[in-house]
C-alpha cells in the first residue's frame, strides 16, 4: 500500500470484513472511527484495485509443481442507475451502471481445491460510435481484449507447473489461443462458432459442425447432475467423439494476430447427451483444447476440466450474493474498484471454505474456522453432534440456520441459505462477545 501503516489498516479492514462478509461497511467496521479510517484508506490514490490484489495474484501463481486450471470468465457489476457515480459505464441492456470484472480463478486440475485468483482486470464498456462502419468496428479495441489481458497477466507457469485456461464460449477467439500459446500454457475452451472453417488433418477446409458430425464415437460415460431450479437431479448418459484440426487465422486481424499468422493446431472434443428425458434440453459441449487427446480417457479428462467451470460461477455468487459487492454505498469509481479488490479475496476465502465441505467433508472444522464460531453454532443448532464437528457438519448447520431443510433430495445448500445462516451466526457471535465483555466490565468496575 505504499507504507506500513496503510498496509496494517488494510489488514484491519479485511479482518473486519471476514468477520461479517455480507454486512455493510458500517456493520463490519463497528465503530465510527474505524469506518472513517476505512473510507480514508480507499480515498488514497495508491490504494487501488491493482495494489490490493497484486500480492494475492502473485501468491496464487507461485504454485508447486502440478497441473492447474485457470478458469476465466467475465461478470457485470451493476451498481444501479440511481447512484450517479461519475465514471461508471452502461452495462447489461443499458439500464445499469457499473463495470465488467474479468477474473482467472486457479483450481487444482485433479480436485476442486481453490488456490485463489491468478489475475483480474476491470473493463469499462464504451458505446459504439454512431454510424460506425464495419471496417472501423473491426479496427477499434474490442471488449474481448480482457481475455488476453488476464491470460498475459497470469503469465507463464513456474517450473514444474502447467496452466490450463478453461474458458466459456466468450473465449473462443483466435487471438485468445495465440495469447495462451505465447504464455506456454494450454486451454480447454467451449466452441462458439460452429460454422467457422477449420483445416482438417487431410488439409481440407470445412466447418466445425460438419467435421464433428463425421467423427466416430469414442465411448460413453454417465454424469451425475445436481438439482437445479425446476429440474430434479438426474444421471445423464453422454457420448464422446474427438478429432484433430487446425484453426485458421481470421480475415480481419488485430495487430496481435498479425504477429501470429499461422494456423493453430488443436483437438475438438464433442460430448452430447443421448436419450435425454422428455422436456429437458440435452447437454452438448463442443470443446477445443491444446491438450493431447489420443483416446477416450484423454477426451474424458478434457471434459472433466470443463465441468469445473461452474466453480467461477460459484465465486461470482460469493462476490455478489455473499459479499453484497454491488450494494456498497461508495461514491467514486476508485473507492468501488478498491472495494471490489478487497471483496474478491474475501469471496475466494468463502468459496474455499464451501469447497472444503465437498472435497474434504470429514476435515475437522476447527482447522479452518475460529473455534468460537463452531461453539456458538453448536449451541444454536437444534441438532446434536456426536463427534467433533467436521467442515461438512459446519456448513450444513449454518445453512439450516438460514432455512435449509437438509432432505436427501435437497442436495447441498446454496449460497442464499448459507448467507442467511451466516448473518444469524454473526449476530449470535456478537451477542456472545457482548456477554463476555459485560461480565468483564462488571468484575472490573463492580
Amino acid at each position: 500500500m505504499g507504507n506500513k501503516r496503510r498496509t496494517e489498516r488494510l489488514i484491519t479492514v479485511a479482518a473486519n470484513v471476514a468477520g461479517n462478509p455480507s454486512g455493510s461497511f458500517p456493520e463490519q467496521m463497528g465503530l465510527w472511527k474505524d469506518l472513517k479510517a476505512a473510507y480514508r484508506l480507499f480515498d488514497i490514490p495508491d490504494v487501488t484495485f491493482q495494489a490490493i490484489l497484486e500480492p494475492h495474484w502473485r501468491h496464487t501463481r507461485d504454485c508447486a509443481p502440478g497441473r492447474y486450471l485457470v478458469i476465466g470468465d467475465t461478470t457485470e457489476l451493476d451498481f444501479g442507475l440511481s447512484r450517479q457515480v461519475p465514471g461508471l459505464s452502461r452495462i447489461g441492456n443499458g439500464t445499469g451502471l457499473g463495470f465488467l470484472l474479468h477474473s482467472g480463478l486457479m483450481v487444482g486440475a485433479d480436485s476442486e481445491e481453490i488456490f485463489g485468483l491468478a489475475a483480474q482486470t476491470i473493463h469499462y464498456r464504451k458505446p459504439a460510435p454512431k454510424n460506425e462502419k464495419r471496417s472501423d468496428m473491426l479496427a477499434r479495441e474490442r471488449e474481448s481484449v480482457v481475455w488476453g489481458q488476464v491470460i498475459d497477466a497470469t503469465g507463464q507457469p513456474p517450473t514444474g507447473a502447467q496452466f490450463v485456461h478453461v474458458l466459456d464460449r466468450g473465449g473462443d477467439n483466435f487471438e485468445v489461443y495465440a495469447h495462451v500459446l505465447g504464455q506456454h500454457a494450454d486451454w480447454v475452451v467451449r466452441a462458439n462458432h460452429l460454422s467457422r472453417k477449420f483445416l482438417t488433418p487431410s488439409r481440407e477446409k470445412t466447418s466445425l459442425k460438419c467435421y464433428i458430425s463425421q467423427l466416430p464415437v469414442a465411448g460413453t460415460y454417465a454424469l451425475q447432475l445436481r438439482a437445479r431450479p425446476q429440474q430434479a437431479a438426474r444421471t445423464a448418459t453422454l457420448e464422446v467423439r474427438f478429432g484433430a484440426l487446425s484453426m485458421l487465422p481470421p480475415k480481419h486481424q488485430s495487430p496481435y494476430v498479425k504477429s501470429h499468422p499461422a494456423p493453430i493446431a488443436m483437438t475438438v472434443v464433442w460430448v452430447r447427451e443421448i436419450n435425454a428425458p422428455k422436456g429437458v434440453e440435452p447437454i452438448e459441449w463442443v470443446l477445443l483444447t491444446s491438450l493431447p487427446v489420443n483416446n477416450f480417457e484423454d477426451a474424458w479428462q478434457v471434459i472433466s476440466y470443463y465441468e469445473k467451470r461452474w466453480l467461477i460461477e460459484e465465486w461470482h455468487k460469493a462476490l455478489k450474493t455473499g459479499c453484497h459487492v454491488t450494494e456498497r454505498q461508495l461514491k467514486t469509481t476508485q473507492r468501488l474498484e478498491a472495494m471490489v479488490g478487497l471483496m474478491s479475496v474475501e469471496a475466494v476465502r468463502l468459496l474455499q471454505l464451501k469447497s472444503l465441505a465437498r472435497s474434504e467433508p470429514n476435515r475437522p472444522a476447527r482447522e479452518v474456522v475460529p473455534p468460537l464460531w463452531i461453539d456458538v453454532l453448536a449451541a444454536a443448532s437444534k441438532q446434536s453432534f456426536a463427534r467433533p464437528i467436521t467442515v461438512r457438519d459446519f456448513y450444513r448447520a449454518i445453512a439450516k440456520l438460514g432455512g435449509f431443510i437438509g432432505r436427501k433430495s435437497d442436495g447441498e445448500p446454496g449460497w442464499i441459505t448459507i448467507w442467511r445462516g451466516w448473518e444469524k451466526l454473526h449476530l449470535l457471535i456478537q451477542g456472545s462477545e457482548l456477554i463476555v465483555r459485560a461480565r468483564t466490565n462488571r468484575q472490573k468496575y463492580g
